[in-house]
């Protein structure tokens, strides 16, 4: 059984920051846990746009505070975020995640990242964070 509590992560090399400061990821489970996913505990910070494009993964993601919204690049769809809904990148869709207010969210990667990924020019972590069974 793995417990971990969010206070014992915030500050160490499980606490990831954006170089650009848009967001910070708290990363509770991770590709070492052995367990096929990864969880994230993330604050959005207020006013930024993110481009993101997880080619290499799959994300749900559960918004418990704030406001924002995510724009999908193919079609120019906008989906309001707020408090209570949850949206699903099953479909590796590049998207801008915009924060009108702090958010925090709750992320599940599949496969699961190593933990000190950030996002690269296309908005994407590498590929290669695949289940690790030892």
């Amino acid at each position: 059984m793995i417990v971990r509590k969010l206070e014992d992560i915030v500050s160490t090399p499980r606490h990831v920051k954006a170089n650009d400061g848009q967001w910070e990821s708290r990363r509770l489970i991770l590709n070492d846990d052995a367990v096929g996913f990864s969880l994230h505990d993330t604050i959005i910070h207020a006013g930024t746009e993110t481009l993101i494009w997880y080619k290499h993964h799959i994300e749900a993601v559960y918004c418990i505070e704030g406001e924002g919204e995510v724009e999908t690049t193919e079609n120019g769809n906008i989906y309001p975020i707020a408090a209570g809904s949850v949206y699903l990148l099953n479909g590796n869709e590049r998207h801008y995640l915009r924060a009108k207010t702090t958010m925090r969210m709750v992320c599940v990667f599949n496969p699961g990242i190593t933990g000190q990924e950030t996002h690269d020019a296309d908005g994407a972590y590498r590929p290669g964070a695949e289940f690790n069974s030892n």
